[in-house]
């Protein structure tokens, strides 16, 4: 198909409906205003044989009502297509200027980029499906380790362990708050940086939130506590943290989501649905394992002895000093 005609036919036919909507909405005032006069008049007159009249507007305001509702999704739509064509273009023209600039190292893939290799190839974790969902989750609970340790050696000058189960450097916080971003903000990945930005905020604050409380409901502690920051909902979201998952919605979506999809669509179609499964398994039986080695953890701080082997095991593989150092953070909630 070559661009000129597409083009035109869709200014003609924009032009051509444009004109027609004038002209039906001119003529629609012309005749209500006439039978508003009408009505007027005969209920001045006290003449109030009128009941086809009435009965007339009532079916066309209702005609106007429907109208209206069609014309108001109407305008929704054309703007979130005008606001995905502006974005689609800005971020070619932006691939395009990274291109020729850095000759030797092959620009990023946009998103849209992503979609089309997806489809092209009918790649097994293509779209927001639960294939694509557990791969973000994976990476994201291992990617979120990694960033935060070496942040903290930056920061604080020593190693400090930031995971949150006891096989492997991952963390389910990391990787939910990277599934709920994915999820939520998917269908706006082309979408202006401002929705991005509204998604990250809510969704970021609802998950820090839900973990925190789920944390010490379960387990009787706490790895957070922003009560002495400004703004702050019962100590576990504060306004500064909303504000940088807002920002990190943006970048999500924008920066770290496609490399992420790029890497994804690098696993072989043939052994990635297996793979999956068996890395799913994986992380069901290690969440499963470190909550119960905290739940006993915590049993052994209330001198509470081993009833089972399994008790036994966790006691000798995971006593308290070694769950100390794994869980560097977490503090024990007192009650008073």
């Amino acid at each position: 198909m070559e661009k000129g005609p597409i083009n035109e036919k869709l200014k003609n036919t924009y032009e051509e409906t444009l004109s027609k909507v004038s002209v039906l909405e001119k003529d629609a005032k012309q005749v209500v205003h006439s039978q508003f006069d009408e009505l007027t008049k005969k209920s001045i007159e006290n003449d109030f044989d009128i009941s086809r009249l009435k009965e007339a507007m009532k079916e066309e305001s209702k005609a106007i009502k429907e109208a209206g509702d069609y014309f108001y999704d109407l305008h929704k739509q054309c703007r979130m297509l005008s606001d995905e064509i502006d974005t689609r273009v800005s971020e070619v023209e932006k691939h395009e200027e990274k291109s020729k600039k850095n000759k030797f190292f092959k620009a990023s893939f946009t998103n849209a980029m992503i979609d089309y290799k997806e489809n092209e190839s009918n790649h097994f974790a293509k779209g927001n499906t639960f294939y694509k969902l557990f791969w973000v989750f994976f990476i994201g609970c291992f990617a979120g380790v990694v960033v935060e340790t070496i942040w903290c050696i930056v920061t604080r000058g020593h190693y400090e362990s930031r995971v949150g189960l006891i096989w492997g450097p991952f963390n389910l916080v990391y990787g939910f708050g990277a599934l709920f971003l994915t999820y939520v903000l998917y269908p706006y990945r082309n979408r202006s940086p401002w929705l991005s930005f509204g998604g990250g905020f809510i969704v970021g604050s609802v998950v820090e939130y839900l973990c925190s409380l789920f944390q010490e409901i379960v387990f009787g502690s706490v790895s957070w506590d922003y009560s002495n920051v400004p703004f702050n909902i019962n100590g576990r979201i504060c306004l500064l943290y909303s504000i940088f998952w807002g920002i990190l919605g943006v970048l999500w979506i924008k920066v770290i989501y496609p490399k992420m999809a790029y890497w994804i669509l690098k696993i072989p179609n043939k052994i990635g649905k297996i793979l999956t499964h068996f890395l799913f398994i994986f992380m069901i039986v290690n969440s499963m394992m470190s909550g119960f080695v905290v739940y006993r953890w915590t049993q052994r701080l209330e001198d509470v002895p081993a009833s089972n082997f399994m008790e036994e095991w966790a006691d000798q593989a995971y006593p308290n000093e070694r769950l100390e150092k794994i869980y560097a953070n977490l503090e024990f909630v007192k009650e008073e």
